[in-house]
């Protein structure tokens, strides 16, 4: 027994060496991107989602337990807005990126080194930067959540996936700088142009809900991109590509856990509906 455990041991730190050993081989270095605000001091970001967290999870619950909730409909409405124009902008700095498009298209699997492409990278990593602080934005959801006592949206899914994304952009761009999650980051953005309309929408008032029938379908949309997600990294694999082995595995770990998590809420949320409208039907 005790030769078994020194055996998991020992594999379990041999895994970890390795890991390691290909991250640091791995490591892109660029002094501009490195100083880029919120990028360069670790401990900023890792302070916000540790705040966000200490917020949603403990402080807002116990400040709002026994006060009346906020009305936010007017501060709801302009944030909604400006994530919608925010997004939909990331989208129009891609496109309108020269030779973005083309490069997505003819290097995804051997993408071109910095040094051969130097402006058409940092044009996008600025973008990786913008799309890194949509997720910090995004923290909002949350706080707003709390402020008007809508718990129940605050679920395990809904905070994992927030504080994730903040951690996760800021590693890409921090450490690896290239564009293996390029594909991944536009279908995320183009996804959140849908939501946070649908959002405005809503916070506009009761009388908008006959028009709201498709929320399901954003839920969707979101599982499905999971899925895409998850058949391009397989395909970098399969391809034998150039790309950042310790990121595309910590990345295929998180599609699979948001898929599973998204799956799971899409069918507790409306599978239920759809079987109880049969009844009654």
């Amino acid at each position: 027994m005790a030769n078994t455990s020194v055996s998991s041991g020992n594999v379990f730190i041999d895994a970890k060496d390795l890991f390691f050993e290909v991250f640091e081989k791995e490591v892109v270095r660029d002094e501009e991107v490195d100083n880029w605000f919120l990028i360069n001091a670790p401990w900023t970001v890792f302070t916000t989602v540790a705040l966000y967290l200490i917020f949603v999870m403990k402080v807002g619950p116990d400040f709002m337990k026994d006060r009346t909730p906020y009305k936010l409909k007017s501060i709801m409405l302009v944030y909604n807005l400006t994530q919608v124009f925010y997004n939909a902008f990331l989208l129009y700095w891609f496109f309108f990126t020269p030779g973005a498009l083309s490069y997505l298209y003819n290097h995804s699997c051997h993408p071109l080194s910095r040094q051969e492409e130097p402006f058409l990278s940092l044009e996008l990593n600025k973008g990786s930067w913008f799309y890194f602080f949509s997720k910090v934005i995004d923290l909002l959801d949350t706080v707003f959540f709390i402020l008007r006592k809508k718990n129940s949206q605050v679920s395990l899914l809904h905070v994992y996936h927030h504080a994730n994304m903040v951690i996760t952009t800021w590693i890409q761009l921090r450490f690896y700088k290239g564009q293996e999650g390029l594909l991944a980051g536009l279908l995320n953005v183009f996804i959140h142009v849908i939501m946070y309309s649908y959002y405005f929408l809503a916070a506009l008032g009761p009388h908008m809900q006959k028009y709201l029938w498709w929320k399901k379908y954003l839920t969707l949309m979101q599982i499905t991109q999971f899925l895409m997600i998850l058949t391009w990294y397989v395909g970098l694999f399969s391809f034998q590509c150039d790309f950042p082995k310790t990121y595309i595995i910590y990345l295929s770990f998180n599609v699979c856990l948001f898929l599973y998590l998204f799956t799971m809420f899409y069918f507790k949320a409306y599978d239920k509906d759809e079987k109880a409208k049969v009844k009654t039907g």
